[in-house]
């Protein structure tokens, strides 16, 4: 056993990447992975069984709870954003450097790219049985909606993009509350549970559009692994190229989220929080 130990250590320190980017790029992706892996394992559940398996309800239960598992995994190497519109906001604010984005962008799509190929192969037979032979995108049959997100049949690009807008800058509002030092602190080890609750209640009231991407990388990656997977070309030219939407919206959600919390409570917050530390040097002097 000891030998073994020390065999492992050795093989453990040869494997460690000294590089601190590149460790927290990976927490992003394995964070990213866990979030889509049960969050469209869920899906598959409702479409692939027609309801026996799951309903709305639980879908949004899973994505939510797949976040707080993701943020757990990662957050304390990371920050557990999972979602690239979170790290552009961040940025935004100054929190993280810029040089993150792009890193955190390409490994939180990689392992959303990942965790869509997961349930692929988890459900493969019941996918085959599902679709009589054929990967649809729309219609009957299809199973594309599984992975990435697609409108309903009521929703036009203008409204899809306010909505994806909407929804994003709701998430971004709440968890910059959360992580604010001036606002009500969350107790330490709780703020995984907190964003968890955040993506369950947007999921609930907002959900029922276009399925609440509000994360370029969530979308992304699967919509990249049903290209791949047989699904085609049309998962990205479907709906007058919807893709664009769920790609790009939430950034300018990110940045409507900013405004509104920066304005709204904030700013007031740091600035109380300035003049009360400034009256205590005062005093003391």
């Amino acid at each position: 056993m000891g030998r073994q130990k020390v065999f492992l250590d050795k093989i453990m320190q040869r494997c460690h990447i000294r590089n601190l980017l590149m460790r927290q790029a990976l927490a992003e992706c394995l964070g990213t992975l866990i979030l889509v892996m049960f969050g469209c394992g869920a899906v598959a559940q409702l479409v692939l069984s027609e309801g026996s398996h799951g309903i709305f309800l639980t879908v949004n239960f899973a994505f939510g709870f797949a976040a707080t598992l993701g943020i757990l995994v990662c957050g304390q190497v990371s920050g557990g954003h999972l979602n690239p519109a979170v790290t552009f906001a961040l940025c935004i604010l100054g929190r993280e450097p810029w040089r993150k984005f792009p890193v955190y962008f390409i490994f939180q799509t990689f392992g959303a790219f990942l965790g869509s190929g997961i349930i692929f192969g988890m459900y493969f037979d019941a996918l085959w049985e599902y679709h009589k032979g054929s990967l649809t995108v729309l219609g009957k049959n299809a199973t594309a909606g599984i992975f990435a997100t697609y409108p309903s049949k009521h929703l036009s690009l203008v409204n899809g993009f306010f909505d994806q807008v909407i929804g994003t800058a709701a998430l971004i509002v709440c968890i910059l509350a959360i992580v604010d030092p001036y606002n009500n602190p969350i107790p330490r080890g709780l703020e995984a549970f907190t964003v968890g609750f955040v993506v369950l209640v947007i999921g609930l009231s907002m959900g029922f559009n276009s399925g609440y991407a509000v994360n370029p990388a969530r979308d992304l990656g699967p919509r990249i692994f049903t290209s791949l997977a047989g699904w085609g070309s049309e998962v990205f030219t479907v709906n007058d190229y919807w893709f664009f939407v769920p790609s790009f919206a939430p950034f300018v959600g990110a940045m409507v989220g900013i405004f509104v919390y920066q304005l709204m409570v904030g700013y007031h917050l740091e600035a109380e929080s300035q003049d009360k530390e400034e009256a205590e040097t005062h005093e003391e002097q």
